[in-house]
């Protein structure tokens, strides 16, 4: 993984803006597959060349395979799985990750307004009325499907010069939108879903790309489970952190980032949990990078927590300084300004430039998305001229 020796290395946290013909064939379902299946490797070269062209260092797939969204790709990569309608509201009842807002701000979630409300279902997607059980042993069956999009990715690639990441979820996250029926604990069931993904993780980094497992649930579970006080959390944050230390066993670290966020979902986030009160255990993950939500108003003033907290020696550090939560286009000198200030705090070779969350599906037209990634880009810029 390059560090940034001589510049700041832009890149960003994860889904990009598929384009229109190949959202329209998603959204016709399995009518669309054979459509899909052949327009995806041009759909990718595209979207890679887009983020060669307007300057990120550090590229990916745009995610464009994953008709599931970043953790519901891998139903149709994990075995062991059962979809079933639900036959009560009460039953069909997701785990929350406002649920702590909800309770302070029942009416602005009753109108629709919170959580996903505001973003257009992503195609593909489990409907509302469905819910995932695990009713037997969880097994890795996407390796097709891993090295088509492993062999899509690279020949996206020639000729380009950047070095490419490709995105997987983490178990900790998989767990909470599938409902155990087999295994006798959850500390089982989880590691039984770290046994499974270490297929998928292994294979992106045997390809030689950069493996960013996304993690969003690892501080928003917090919302998850509203009655858990700190050290409660604490203990079960540990344990899925040891999970995908698991997951990642035998695998260089040197090609592994991590990325965080308190979820992409709209909404007050008065109740997230502070950064302060699990950074040591994020840190505990095996990984080079650490990409961390820090552009939106909740999270912004969290920088603070780097003057008290060491990054540990070798690491790097992906702050968010463009945000998902809205269509306002940062300026690039406040991208340059949350740079520098970072640059000064954990020093510039050890500062990437990044996302809150992946802006492809989460703001209002991909016209928006770009732009923020040119700004990101610009702001970068400005950033090196005053660190260098």
């Amino acid at each position: 993984m390059k560090r940034s020796t001589d510049h700041i290395l832009v890149s960003h946290a994860g889904n990009l803006p598929r384009p229109d013909d190949l959202e329209q064939l998603m959204a016709e379902g399995q009518s669309g597959l054979d459509g899909f299946a052949r327009r995806l490797p041009s759909a990718v070269a595209e979207v890679v060349r887009h983020q060669a062209d307007i300057g990120i260092d550090v590229v990916n797939d745009g995610e464009l395979s994953k008709r599931g969204g970043f953790s519901g790709y891998v139903r149709d990569r994990l075995g062991g799985l059962e979809q079933r309608e639900l036959k009560t509201k009460e039953e069909a009842a997701p785990l929350n990750v406002s649920a702590r807002d909800a309770r302070e701000f029942p009416g602005f979630f009753a109108s629709g307004q919170g959580g996903f409300g505001r973003f257009q279902r992503i195609p593909g997607t489990a409907a509302a009325n469905t819910r995932v059980y695990c009713t037997g042993p969880i097994t890795y069956i996407g390796q097709a499907t891993a090295q088509a999009d492993v062999a899509h990715f690279k020949a996206a690639l020639q000729g380009l010069n950047v070095e490419a990441y490709m995105p997987a979820v983490a178990p900790g996250t998989i767990e909470h939108w599938l409902f155990n029926e087999h295994y006798a604990s959850d500390e089982e069931f989880l590691f039984a879903i770290a046994d499974a993904m270490h297929d998928e993780y292994k294979a992106i980094t045997d390809a030689g790309f950069i493996l960013q497992v996304d993690d969003p649930d690892l501080p928003d579970g917090w919302q998850i489970y509203p009655d858990m006080s700190v050290a409660e959390y604490r203990t079960y944050a540990e344990m899925r952190v040891d999970a995908l230390n698991h997951a990642l066993r035998d695998l260089p670290q040197s090609q592994i980032r991590l990325h965080v966020c308190w979820g992409s979902g709209h909404g007050p986030h008065q109740h997230d949990i502070p950064l302060k009160d699990i950074v040591d255990i994020i840190l505990k993950v095996k990984a080079d990078c650490y990409s961390v939500e820090a552009a939106n108003p909740r999270h912004e003033h969290e920088w603070r927590v780097w003057e008290e907290v060491k990054l540990p020696e070798g690491k790097s550090l992906m702050p968010g300084v463009a945000g998902h939560v809205t269509d306002l286009v940062e300026h690039p000198q406040l991208v340059a300004d949350r740079l520098v200030r970072y640059a000064n705090i954990v020093g510039r070779e050890n500062v990437q430039a990044g996302t809150d969350c992946g802006i492809g599906s989460r703001v209002g037209h991909p016209e928006i998305a770009w732009a923020k990634l040119g700004a990101l880009v610009e702001g970068a810029r400005l950033a090196t001229k005053e660190l260098w």
